[in-house]
């Protein structure tokens, strides 16, 4: 059996009347849990994304190495000013990754963003958020309602279904950084950090309770509110050992300042953060550029260069430079200018889809201003890929309807190593991303038939 004989099965299972009592579960559990992304409901359709565990295991084992590879080119640019310029850190970033977090992980929690076509086994990473990977809650508590759904009671007559737990990657990730920076095996009292206001808020409440659950104290605090005093980072009187940090270095930099107390309490070595101000440098989408630049492939070993070549779109910084394309040696910002059509300019420091200019879609004068914004501003420029499409059945206007969706595989990575859960996001938008306002998650599972 294949996920693809798996997922005909499941819609073949969906009438319009067993449709509509999905939906109207599904409606309830998520007023009823809080499952929303600012003020919209997390999830849109009524079928999980599946995998075969083969599947699963064969992403989770390319991941494994493509991380070595992203850990020896972050190891190179704490140890050498010269090479690690290539990431186009700002002058307050060089400042702060010069600190040292106080555990060896360089990101403990972390999440590649990828499109995975199971026909071809094809896998290709476009980004890797190495610096505040957010919905690990959301897919494990997604998972919870799917599972309970009269549509899933149906199906698993028939199928095996198992969901792919990530919180507890996150749990261990954080108690492990914690001990090492602490030098003694004692539990953290965690601050989730983030500005109230931001519409993930939902997910901090689900990983509060979590870790609450497991004997952690947690408490959620805006970076605004929390006070360094005495030596001790204080939400009101709750004593934080430990940042769960949500909110983006650029964000609390830029409207807290240098002086904040977050900044001053983690420099300072009362408080460990999690993840530290070092995850800049692989948090730069240049860090993809850097792995498959031939300038450094001594770095990396035959197995990791293997990886990265078969894993992650070419992608160079823009930049005045002759480098190579496959093999080809090419003058690279001409050669931009003349091939929009198989390209993608990226900000190298931005999240949302924000400043993301798809070169096929727009004509040859908007794409020369984006080259020119490129070049005055950190940016990245990325070889198109082709995005994988399923079909997910949703109830519409009293009816159900079976859409094909674009979708992409977000595997979650915990201590810099493994595979702990993986995120799916659908979209019929080419740049499936929830922030930017289009597309759903949906939780992910393994399959067998019974």
């Amino acid at each position: 059996m294949t996920p693809q004989d798996a997922i005909q099965a499941y819609h073949d299972l969906l009438t319009d009347e067993l449709a509509a009592e999905t939906q109207a579960r599904f409606d309830e559990e998520h007023r009823r849990r809080g499952l929303y992304f600012g003020d919209r409901p997390l999830c849109s359709v009524l079928r999980p994304r599946f995998f075969s565990p083969e599947q699963y295991r064969w992403i989770s084992r390319r991941v494994t190495v493509l991380m070595r590879a992203f850990e020896r080119a972050h190891q190179a640019a704490v140890a050498n000013t010269h090479f690690r310029s290539q990431f186009r850190l700002l002058d307050w970033e060089e400042e702060l990754v010069q600190h040292d977090p106080g555990y060896r992980a360089s990101s403990p929690t972390a999440r590649l963003d990828a499109f995975f076509t199971p026909e071809t086994s094809t896998l290709r990473f476009t980004e890797y958020n190495a610096e505040t990977p957010a919905a690990p809650a959301y897919m494990d508590v997604l998972s919870e309602v799917f599972l309970a759904l009269p549509i899933m009671g149906e199906f698993a007559r028939s199928h095996v279904v198992q969901p792919i737990p990530a919180r507890q990657g996150v749990l261990h990730a954080l108690v492990q950084a914690f001990q090492q920076w602490a030098g003694r095996r004692e539990l953290p009292r965690i601050g989730i950090l983030d500005w109230k206001e931001v519409p993930t808020y939902s997910e901090f409440v689900f990983f509060r309770d979590y870790f609450q659950s497991h004997g952690l104290e947690c408490t959620i605090a805006d970076p605004r509110e929390v006070e360094y005093r005495d030596g001790r980072l204080m939400a009101g009187d709750f004593h934080i050992t430990l940042i769960y940090k949500r909110v983006l270095i650029d964000e609390l930099v830029l409207r807290e300042g240098m002086d904040s107390p977050v900044v001053r309490a983690v420099r300072d070595g009362a408080v460990c953060m999690v993840n530290p101000f070092r995850c800049k440098i692989l948090y730069k989408k240049a860090s993809l550029a850097v792995l498959g630049d031939e300038r450094n492939a001594d770095l990396f070993t035959a197995e990791e260069q293997e990886a990265v070549e078969a894993h992650i779109p070419w992608t160079r910084v823009v930049e005045e430079r002759r480098t190579s394309f496959h093999g080809e040696s090419i003058d690279l910002v001409p050669w931009i200018a003349q091939n929009r059509e198989q390209l993608v300019l990226k900000p190298n420091d931005d999240y949302g889809g924000r400043g993301i200019v798809l070169g096929w879609l727009v004509d040859d004068e908007e794409w020369n201003k984006a080259l020119r914004t490129a070049l005055d501003t950190p940016y990245v420029a990325q070889e198109r890929i082709v995005l994988p499409s399923e079909p997910y059945p949703s109830f519409v206007d009293g009816r159900l309807e079976i859409l094909d969706r674009m979708l992409d595989t977000a595997p979650f990575v915990s201590h810099g190593t493994q595979v702990d859960g993986c995120l799916t996001r659908l979209a019929t938008d080419p740049l499936l991303n929830v922030t930017a306002g289009g597309g759903s998650s949906v939780a992910t599972f393994l399959v067998e038939k019974r």
